[in-house]
């Protein structure tokens, strides 16, 4: 049933797709044939629909031919019995010894102190085993010894350092605007299935959002999907919160008034990755919820409009949020509204117009420029053609990529006798990308 629900989303623009980035990585290195990623989510076509699965992909037993010390390089060479060759450097050799004195097993944790490397060590021999490992003695006699698979998997290569990062961290998302069908999932299937928390989880970090149904339509919910992946993130609003029309709200998500398309907590330099909202109560009329995505939307600012991207990612601006909840805070931060990696990739979204703060702490000729930016990005996001509506009934949670996503809320009118009542939960994407790689690996194994 888990993979059945989680398929149902229809047409969305798949920008983006790990496969075909794990394929020209692998053609790229079939001299050295890098490990395969332990899975990959493929799209699998139908007419209007798309699936999001995982399989795993069995990696093959390396053996090694044959091993050298190239000296003036400072690199050993490992040929390995396809023909392929990998290339290490000594230093970084002797600072992963895998030996009792060099490495706490039992915590995966380095031993060796860096005061205490060489970093110009020499090699005073390297051979293959019997067994079909790698031995090294180094100048001062400590043995050092190897696993294949081990090296293998930590090839220097470019084509290998890619698969590994795509491995480690599924960065490839798969891009969408509103034909997105939204990926279901089940509840208590989530709650007790490693296999459907593993397609949840996938889906959540690829798509960005994932709507799981049949939750008792009670408070304490999102705390125990929480407790699923690892524990909650407290912030000033607790532990979780309360998504309702208050008096004297102390946040504009307390109104029942229009929400305008926005990331959570942009006032926190370290804002939290991943949102959970449960609807416990609808309103009588309106309400709908709304989401972009909000890297596909960065991506086309950047094509539309070049000069507004480079400005919404190099200039920081400020946010504040201030008021008592779980405790009394008064919080500043100054953030990128686009945040872009070294290779200008972008990895975050900071953007909630409600408290962006009126202290704009800019030259002057550098305010109207900005204004424009922040304008020009807005407006792709209100495209209908970008915005994906729906509407939470009890017992749906919604998740989502907070660093990604941007969501709003039209206005609403409730019934006195039964308000509007959503129950919101963070938590970072540590530990969601901790929980992911737990459940893969139950799932699949080590492979």
């Amino acid at each position: 049933m888990w993979m059945s629900t989680l398929a149902r989303f229809t047409r969305p623009v798949f920008q983006r797709s790990p496969y075909p980035v794990v394929c020209k990585a692998m053609k790229a290195c079939c001299r050295i044939e890098l490990p395969a990623p332990s899975f990959y989510m493929t799209p699998v076509h139908f007419r209007r629909h798309q699936t999001l699965g995982s399989a795993s992909m069995p990696v093959a037993a390396h053996s090694m031919r044959h091993v050298r010390a190239l000296e003036e390089e400072r690199l050993m060479a490992v040929e390995w019995e396809d023909g392929g060759q990998s290339l290490y450097p000594f230093t970084w050799l002797r600072d992963n010894c895998q030996c009792p004195r060099c490495t706490l097993q039992s915590a995966e944790a380095r031993l060796l102190l860096m005061a205490d490397l060489d970093i110009h060590t020499g090699m005073d021999s390297v051979e293959v085993t019997k067994d079909g490992k790698v031995s090294i003695v180094w100048p001062d006699q400590h043995m050092s010894v190897f696993d294949a698979e081990w090296l293998k998997k930590r090839c220097f290569s470019d084509a290998a350092r890619q698969v590994m990062q795509e491995e480690l961290f599924l960065n490839e998302r798969y891009y969408w605007d509103a034909t997105l069908s939204i990926p279901q999932a089940d509840f208590q299937e989530v709650l007790h299935d490693d296999g459907a928390a593993l397609a949840w989880l996938l889906a959540l970090r690829r798509v960005g959002i994932v709507h799981l149904k049949g939750a008792p339509a009670e408070q304490g919910q999102v705390a125990r999907l929480a407790e699923r992946i690892g524990y909650l993130r407290l912030t000033f609003y607790g532990h979780t919160w309360q998504v309702q029309d208050k008096s004297m709200a102390n946040n504009v998500a307390y109104t029942s008034g229009k929400l305008s398309l926005h990331t959570d907590y942009p006032a926190l330099h370290f804002a939290p990755g991943v949102q959970f909202l449960h609807c416990i109560n609808q309103a009588k009329e309106g309400g709908e919820s709304e989401v972009v995505d909000g890297f596909h939307m960065a991506e086309q600012l950047q094509r539309e409009d070049p000069e507004a991207f480079r400005t919404l990612t190099s200039l920081r601006v400020d946010f504040t949020d201030t008021g008592t909840d779980y405790c009394d805070f008064m919080l500043h931060s100054k953030n990128h509204i686009i945040d872009v990696d070294s290779e200008g990739k972008v990895t975050k979204i900071n953007y909630n117009n409600a408290t962006r703060d009126s202290v704009l702490d800019l030259p002057l000729h550098q305010v109207q420029p900005f204004y424009r930016a922040l304008r020009a990005y807005v407006d792709i996001m209100n495209r209908p053609e970008n915005v994906v509506t729906y509407t939470m009934k009890p017992g749906d949670i919604v998740t989502f990529d907070n660093w990604r996503l941007l969501h709003g809320r039209k206005s609403y009118i409730s019934r006195p006798d039964r308000l509007r009542h959503l129950e919101g939960a963070y938590l970072d994407w540590d530990e969601v990308m901790s929980r992911l790689r737990i459940v893969r690996r139950n799932v699949h194994g080590d492979a």
